[in-house]
């Protein structure tokens, strides 16, 4: 049984990496296109990679404990799902053309303690350790992004915003998550999310074949490795990993983000930003070891 663990604890941490590194392709992919052609093909790569993923699990699991419900429902649930992820990414795209890799990755894990604080609005009570962690999070994220001027960054604002999305994204999915097929789920919320994003960057941006061709190598990390196989190995490794490992795991993805800007990208962030990232890893690990919100 430990061993079993300990692999789906491996399985968790690649996924984290993924992410991490996803920041950067990201990044990268505002050097040649727009944000939103970036995450209009990146998410329509992603549905179709996800495709042979929902055909294999399909066929491996043929019984399921959720009530089965119809398409019409499952649609619209996809939809509502998708208009949130395409709040959250595209602020957090257009966020990270002012702002740097590391930081968005570390930001947009506010997300974390934006959840309870909806939460409240929806019934639920929140444990003391999570709002403890939020302000030792809050105190990161002041040493990160605050100014001289007591102000956050443009970007850095863009990417609270997608956080705060982000919030009420994880809040409709875990009430989806129990009702409807969650790999066809994420199919409906991509394609979604694709498509809006490209209607969008038709309207406002210049679209090119020649852009994604020469953006296709961040393109296709964003699509297939961020979305189709990391998310692939969330589910699969949360079948057998305890909740409370799971999240703290994957809240590592902000310290991978940070690693890959600066390896790949040369971001630098002055030892106080360091100081700060330290403090929002501290506090999304104490907010996930305490039981975050409880129904009232």
């Amino acid at each position: 049984m430990k061993s079993i663990e300990l692999k789906a604890d491996i399985l968790m941490l690649i996924a984290a990496i993924i992410w991490g590194f996803a920041f950067v392709s990201q990044r990268v992919g505002m050097e040649t296109m727009g944000p939103h052609l970036f995450n209009g093909v990146r998410f329509l790569i992603g549905s179709v990679a996800i495709l042979p993923v929902i055909w294999y699990f399909s066929n491996k699991t043929n019984t399921s404990k959720k009530p089965k419900v119809s398409n019409k429902k499952l649609i619209l649930s996809g939809i509502v799902a998708g208009l949130f992820l395409f709040g959250g990414m595209t602020f957090q795209q257009v966020g990270l053309l002012y702002t740097t890799a590391g930081k968005a990755g570390f930001i947009t894990g506010m997300y974390v303690f934006f959840v309870p604080v909806i939460g409240i609005f929806l019934g639920q009570k929140t444990k003391a350790g999570t709002w403890i962690g939020a302000i030792i999070a809050l105190m990161g994220l002041y040493l990160l992004s605050v100014r001289s001027d007591f102000g956050l960054s443009y970007g850095d604002s863009l990417v609270l915003i997608c956080a705060i999305f982000f919030a009420a994204h994880v809040l409709i999915i875990g009430y989806l998550a129990k009702r409807v097929d969650v790999l066809k789920l994420s199919l409906i919320q991509y394609a979604t999310t694709g498509v809006i994003s490209m209607t969008v960057a038709l309207f406002t941006e210049q679209v090119s074949a020649h852009m994604i061709s020469i953006t296709i190598i961040p393109l296709l990390y964003a699509g297939v490795m961020s979305t189709a196989v990391a998310y692939t190995l969330q589910v699969v490794a949360q079948q057998h990993a305890h909740s409370s490992h799971a999240a703290i795991i994957l809240s590592l993805e902000g310290a991978f983000a940070v690693l890959g800007g600066w390896l790949l990208l040369d971001e630098k962030i002055p030892l106080v930003g360091l100081v700060g990232c330290a403090l929002m890893l501290a506090g999304m690990l104490i907010s996930q070891l305490t039981p975050r919100t409880k129904r009232s």
